[in-house]
């Protein structure tokens, strides 16, 4: 007795989500990394709160980000090598292939959020 083609194409969809799944799921795990910073990430997207007064750096979706200073509320960060000066609450800026923006900066943390999307 043979399957039905219905039931093929089903366990092929099945295994290729499980696979996608799997693949997304690791993706996510191993995005996000810190040194002097802590990092909550999703699959386009990570929050990144880095501590004052340390050598503090994360790395994102495979790409180096550091706290470089702040003065005020101004903040410079290198991510992928390139450095900027964001504005706390400014809208997001490209820098490194990615976009980020400065959620709040106080005298012990800086929360950025860097993600592949302006949004």
């Amino acid at each position: 007795m043979t399957n039905p083609p219905y039931h093929r194409s089903t366990t092929v969809r099945r295994a290729a989500g499980l696979l996608t799944a799997l693949a997304l799921g690791t993706a996510v795990l191993a995005g996000c990394n810190s040194e002097g910073a802590s990092t909550e990430c999703g699959l386009d997207a990570c929050t990144v709160t880095f501590d004052r007064g340390v050598d503090a750096r994360a790395s994102i979706f495979g790409v180096d980000a550091t706290l470089v200073g702040v003065d005020g509320d101004v903040v410079t960060i290198e991510v992928a090598g390139e450095q900027l000066s964001l504005t706390v609450g400014e809208q997001a800026t490209e820098v490194g292939g990615l976009y980020a923006t400065v959620q709040s900066a106080d005298q012990e943390q800086v929360v950025v959020r860097i993600g592949r999307n302006p949004g």
